[in-house]
């Protein structure tokens, strides 16, 4: 079997995307790639490629096709609108063109924000005649709205109409949470719909490794730990407020590793407030996250309080059940229900600030067998759920199902 996958994002940039093609052609799958020039997160093109023009490279013995992008520069929103156009608008004019002579049984759309680039994979789908299956990790226009990225109605209507369009032009929609189904259903008409989650590397299941930093802050008493993208969804305020809250009790330490578009006014805060209990060390490579993860007490995952978060499971929480640390989870829906099922962790709602205290206090008060236990069961409820060679076979049945029915 051959497979196309399109993804506006790839190796170097750190998606789940990047394992989920490894091991596909690991299981036999022919696999090529199609995607842009890497510049997620910092907003400028990685150093060894450039924006404009088309490239060719491999990756773990994948070809990818990389055709020319906009950086998404810093936090503006037109610059955003453009990167994501860009690559609608390259995948239309150069893809057909690198990727000329060449067959494919199905074309897989890996669809993080923003599901416009399922576009030119429509496209290219027609062109070869094989279906599209799309993976919708993100609702759109939902998630436009609760980041603040958009808040015309006109034109979260048009967007709504685009999606439509996306999504009845597939063969087949997976997505990333149950709670998904019925949003997408409702744009999706009659085409079907699979649940299909998300996993990890299994490196986050057993002990790393890769030779670690030392950061003060994981390395003493009570260490609650933050992992990934600090920007207006992870709703981070949450944690300064807790952070506060809690800077009297001198056993307990926030670490917060990653960065995004609130890590500068974090730091701010962290300053001004005189926060000793809050360490921003920055971004590390994913490949050092596992090892990291080990090292702390517990840890965080945070959402703000808007609905379209409610039926979203962050990726994170599959990291942190594989890593077997107990989970702080301060969110409503989806992840919470995944957290509490599991018996992983605590949970309290979104934004709850007070409330995320309470609980890391209530945490640090267990004794270390209750706090193992709630690891403990988080791991297993990952390997029996989210297992990432379990589910790359379901994905490869189902990509043989939708290219037999077509």
């Amino acid at each position: 079997m051959r497979v196309l996958i399109v993804s506006q994002y790839f190796w170097p940039e750190s998606f789940r995307i990047n394992e989920v093609a490894k091991t596909l052609l690991e299981k036999g799958v022919e696999v090529e790639v199609l995607t842009g020039k890497p510049n997620y997160p910092q907003g400028a093109i990685f150093s060894g490629y450039r924006a404009w023009g088309c490239q060719r490279e491999t990756y773990k013995d994948i070809n990818i096709n990389r055709i020319p992008l906009l950086a998404r520069g810093g936090r503006g929103g037109w610059r955003l609108a453009l990167n994501y156009l860009s690559f609608v608008v390259s995948g239309l004019m150069f893809a057909p063109w690198m990727l000329r002579k060449k067959k494919f049984d199905v074309v897989f759309v890996y669809a993080p924000s923003p599901i416009l680039q399922a576009i030119p994979a429509i496209f290219l789908g027609w062109l070869k005649g094989c279906p599209v299956v799309l993976w919708v990790q993100d609702l759109w226009p939902e998630s436009l709205s609760a980041t603040g990225y958009v808040r015309n109605h006109a034109v979260l209507k048009m967007v709504e109409w685009v999606v439509r369009f996306i999504y009845q032009h597939t063969d087949l929609l997976l997505v990333q949470s149950r709670a998904f189904e019925e949003p997408v259903r409702i744009l999706a008409s009659k085409i079907p719909i699979a649940y299909y989650p998300n996993s990890v590397d299994e490196a986050f299941c057993v002990p790393t490794v890769v030779a670690v930093p030392d950061i003060p802050g994981l390395s003493k008493g009570f260490s609650v730990m933050f992992a990934g993208n600090i920007g207006v969804a992870q709703a981070v305020d949450v944690i300064v407020e807790a952070a506060t809250l809690l800077k009297d009790h001198t056993d307990i330490g926030f670490v917060v590793l990653g960065q995004g578009s609130r890590w500068e006014w974090m730091r701010q805060e962290v300053e001004t407030r005189g926060l000793t209990n809050l360490d921003l060390p920055g971004r590390f490579p994913v490949e050092m996250m596992p090892g990291l993860m080990q090292k702390a007490s517990a840890l965080l995952v945070t959402l703000t309080d808007q609905p379209i978060f409610a039926v979203t499971v962050p990726n994170k929480v599959q990291a942190y059940m594989a890593s077997g640390k107990p989970i702080l989870a301060c969110l409503n829906g989806e992840g919470a229900r995944v957290v509490i099922e599991s018996e992983a962790g605590l949970t309290v709602p979104a934004e709850d600030a007070k409330g995320l205290a309470v609980a890391i206090l209530r945490l640090y008060e267990m004794n270390p067998v209750e706090r193992e236990k709630l690891g403990s069961n988080g791991r297993h409820y990952y390997k029996t759920h989210f297992n990432h060679d379990q589910l790359v076979d379901q994905l490869i049945e189902h990509f043989q199902l939708v290219s037999q029915s077509i």
